[in-house]
């Protein structure tokens, strides 16, 4: 049995090639909406549109493999609330015509002050009713479990009550969902990148498994095992937690008390729909991609 390579969480994973034969999918045309999960920050990738990768890239490279017709759009942008994506990105997507569409929403809102999950479950109810009745098959995905998270545990109960909200929405609506909080991989650290907010490469990777699974896709996004992590004193745990508030916690809380958001000034990093492998060869598939490529 071939052993699986060790990664860290920050190292980027290989980019995928397209499988021997094509999955079997009746879909020719799909559109991600959503924040910074969706755009796919904590994934950096030189080589991808918006210098990020994301799950969403992932589970698109799988879908195209072997189908030249298919297209694929990405109108998430960081730091998008609700209200915003549903404002900026809905009415494009439809637009686009697209056969699939995976929308990741309201995370930024459940985990401020006040947030409503009963309020934003009505939300992203008229949202998806929107998007089923142009025809369109609907991903939606319930947030992971943040219990053990810093900071953000304080509202997993908010978070769990949102999920089951959107469990309802996508029964009444007849969507899939991608189910984060089940997914128990997400508790290893080393799924989530350095400010424990964005999701790692390893994480995306994962996540884009877990997708595809749901939609009934075969994929070729193999499990990749980890070394166990190396046990830390007290000291150092709480030096390491001192340094993420004050590189990343602290900025976060400061842009929102001043009203601005990471996503100011950034634009979709694929608005139109379009070949996720341009032109050229697919990432991961020739000579020119290294053995960590992509």
């Amino acid at each position: 049995m071939t052993e699986q390579p060790s990664l860290h969480a920050d190292q980027p994973l290989p980019a995928a090639a397209p499988p021997a034969e094509a999955p079997d999918h009746p879909w020719h045309r799909y559109v991600a909406l959503g924040d910074s999960f969706t755009e796919g920050i904590g994934d950096p990738s030189p080589e991808s549109p918006g210098g990020h990768r994301g799950w969403a890239d992932r589970v698109a490279e799988e879908l195209a493999a072997g189908h030249p017709d298919f297209a694929y759009a990405n109108l998430a942008i960081r730091g998008r609330l609700l209200g915003q994506i549903v404002a900026e990105q809905l009415q494009p997507a439809l637009d686009l015509k697209p056969d699939l569409v995976s929308i990741c929403a309201g995370g930024n809102d459940v985990i401020r002050p006040g947030g409503d999950p009963d309020r934003l479950a009505e939300r992203m109810d008229e949202t998806v009713a929107a998007l089923r009745g142009s025809g369109a098959t609907v991903l939606l995905f319930t947030g992971p479990d943040i219990g053990n998270t810093p900071v953000l545990g304080s509202v997993r109960g908010r978070v769990a009550i949102y999920n089951e909200n959107l469990r309802t929405v996508a029964a009444r609506h007849d969507a899939v969902i991608a189910d984060m909080w089940a997914l128990r991989a997400l508790a290893d650290p080393r799924m989530w990148a350095p400010d424990r907010l964005h999701f790692s490469p390893l994480g995306h990777h994962t996540i884009a498994a877990m997708a595809l699974e749901a939609l009934g896709v075969p994929h070729h996004l193999e499990p990749l095992e980890t070394k166990p992590l190396p046990a830390k004193t007290w000291r150092t745990a709480r030096t390491e937690d001192l340094v993420w508030a004050r590189q990343h916690l602290v900025p976060w809380v400061v842009r929102r008390v001043r009203g601005r958001s990471s996503g100011d000034g950034i634009a979709a990093k694929r608005p139109d729909a379009g070949p996720i492998f341009g032109e050229g060869t697919p990432p991961g598939s020739g000579e020119a991609a290294g053995p960590l490529g992509g």
